[in-house]
């Protein structure tokens, strides 16, 4: 099929062949591996455009994250490693989803409403992670980039998620942000983690060595990896490092949502472990207790460890920001209690999905952000990166604010500010639990959790559910949000919302209170109401 406008023949290899409706959502598309052929071509020529627009460098990342095995999907990457810019998702969905036969005039429109030069050289960086579709997705990919005039490929074969975002933004700002290769990636990270302990390897009640549940992903491979930059500085004891089935039963998500231990994994007494997910971009701490209790330090506990530790690092510089936490409803109450009324510190509430809590991020300059999953990072602006250097010059300042200030220098280049990064968080906690000499226990004793847990409840169609209020609160089904606030309110701290999931037809329940005897039935009677008002699907939600 001829386009004489964009002077390509489209691939007819990648032709639509289903009428499954795919949405592109916070994470991209996401879905079963065999429905995705027809969508990574158009991506490829998408991403293609995109990168035309923006006269930049843009990210194409296929990954699944924390699904299962057989699913996968795809996401463009923007020219400073964000996510893809909001007004462009209902255009990629509508490219995704168009008929064989308009799909010509449909790329005809988007070039002729986004005012596209189409003589300007498109990059896209690829990126991909271990599942057995990955190939032939990429294969999809590569033909859709190199079908528009002047489309290249830049191919870094199997990565991370948070590296595809690093590469991209690496090459968008001419090295200023870091060295555009994956070797550039581990030196950056690893070589400010062991200058800021420099021989110190432990210290106090911290010791430097962990283990690490890799949930048999891409994860697992940039662990190896970073071990060799690491040396001895720490020491990480890998699990689920490949060999067996992706994301099941282990990594970030089931750890966090089941709160157990994942599989396969040497779990002893007081030691610091960590999971993360499958495309290494959700982190979560836990450890088993001398009574073989379980213990989770979620993307609640790092944000507060973080958020605390730089307010203490701008006090000993004598340095004052803009400086805020975002949250979303899944934060844990007892932490968003610590965080505004301990540490004093300015906290938002986003809308789930990293995307909102980036750019409420942006808004400070530092902004700390983490989902309750363990998906999170932190922003700086420039002028806090100018500032610290200043003083680190500055006659006027003391041997010791200049100290701080040279910590805190080193410290940012730990972190991997374009996205939530595993590995990186993994680092900048390490840091932290350096510095101040604890061990995983002292740093769970900050505060309390209040009793929470989360239950999915199958549904026919999950759009019938709508919130508002950073999905807080439940506007359709009419009602349901008065009932769920009559259940809640028999609990003493009791808070729980529903909301539907931005990739499955199924809703989400949270729910926490102070009584861990009540949050079961809490949840349950919550769950049932979402079953009866929304169409659940299977049997009712039980009593656990």
């Amino acid at each position: 099929m001829e386009c004489s406008q964009l002077q390509f023949v489209i691939n007819e290899n990648y032709n639509k062949s289903h009428n499954v409706y795919i949405q592109y959502g916070t994470a991209g598309f996401r879905t079963t591996a065999n429905l995705l052929g027809h969508i990574l071509y158009r991506m490829g020529i998408l991403a293609a455009l995109r990168s035309k627009v923006k006269n930049a460098t843009i990210g194409l990342m296929i990954t699944a994250s924390h699904n299962i095995g057989s699913d996968n999907g795809a996401k463009l990457v923007d020219p400073a490693g964000e996510m893809l810019e909001a007004s462009w998702e209902p255009i990629a969905t509508k490219l995704a989803n168009i008929e064989n036969s308009n799909l010509v005039s449909n790329l005809e429109e988007i070039i002729k409403e986004q005012n596209i030069n189409m003589s300007i050289t498109a990059t896209v960086i690829i990126g991909r992670d271990t599942r057995e579709s990955s190939p032939m997705l990429f294969d999809a990919a590569v033909a859709g980039i190199q079908s528009i005039p002047g489309g290249i490929v830049k191919d870094f074969g199997i990565v991370t998620t948070p590296q595809l975002h690093y590469l991209v933004a690496c090459t968008n700002t001419n090295n200023k942000y870091g060295n555009p290769t994956l070797h550039g990636y581990y030196e950056k990270l690893s070589k400010s983690f062991k200058h800021i302990r420099q021989d110190k390897i432990n210290n106090g009640r911290y010791v430097a060595e962990l283990s690490l549940d890799a949930a048999n992903g891409v994860g697992a491979m940039a662990t190896k990896e970073f071990q060799k930059y690491l040396g001895t500085t720490l020491k990480i004891h890998l699990y689920n490092d490949g060999n067996g089935e992706l994301n099941y039963m282990c990594g970030a998500d089931y750890v966090k949502v089941k709160q157990v231990p994942p599989i396969n994994f040497n779990l002893t007494t007081n030691v610091r472990s960590v999971s993360i997910d499958g495309d290494a971009d959700r982190i979560v701490y836990f450890y088993l207790d001398e009574n073989n209790k379980f213990h989770l330090l979620d993307g609640d506990r790092i944000a507060t460890l973080i958020a605390g530790y730089f307010k203490e690092l701008l006090q000993e510089c004598g340095l004052s920001f803009k400086f805020g936490l975002i949250q979303t409803a899944y934060a844990n109450g007892g932490s968003t209690n610590y965080i505004s009324n301990i540490l004093q510190i300015p906290v938002v509430c986003a809308s789930t999905g990293v995307k909102h809590l980036h750019n409420e991020a942006l808004k400070f300059d530092i902004g700390v952000y983490f989902e309750a999953n363990g998906h999170g990072t932190v922003l700086f602006k420039d002028n806090v990166i100018e500032t610290l250097k200043n003083a680190i010059t500055d006659p006027k300042s003391s041997t010791f604010q200049k100290s701080a200030a040279s910590t805190l220098l080193n410290v940012i280049d730990v972190i991997n500010q374009t996205v939530g990064d595993a590995l990186s968080d993994m680092l900048l906690v390490e840091t932290i639990l350096h510095a101040k000499g604890w061990s995983i226990i002292d740093w769970e004793k900050s505060y309390e959790d209040l009793p929470n847990k989360q239950l999915i409840v199958k549904v026919n169609e999950k759009n019938l559910i709508t919130t508002i209020d950073a999905g807080r609160k439940c506007v359709t089904p009419e009602g349901l949000q008065n009932e769920i606030d009559k259940v809640v309110s028999q609990y003493r701290k009791g808070r729980s919302f529903v909301r539907p999931s931005g990739t499955e037809d199924v809703v989400r329940v949270y729910a926490e209170c102070e009584d861990p005897n009540d949050l079961n039935k809490l949840i349950t009677d919550v769950a049932l109401l979402v079953y009866r008002r929304a169409g659940g699907v299977g049997p009712e939600p039980q009593l656990l």
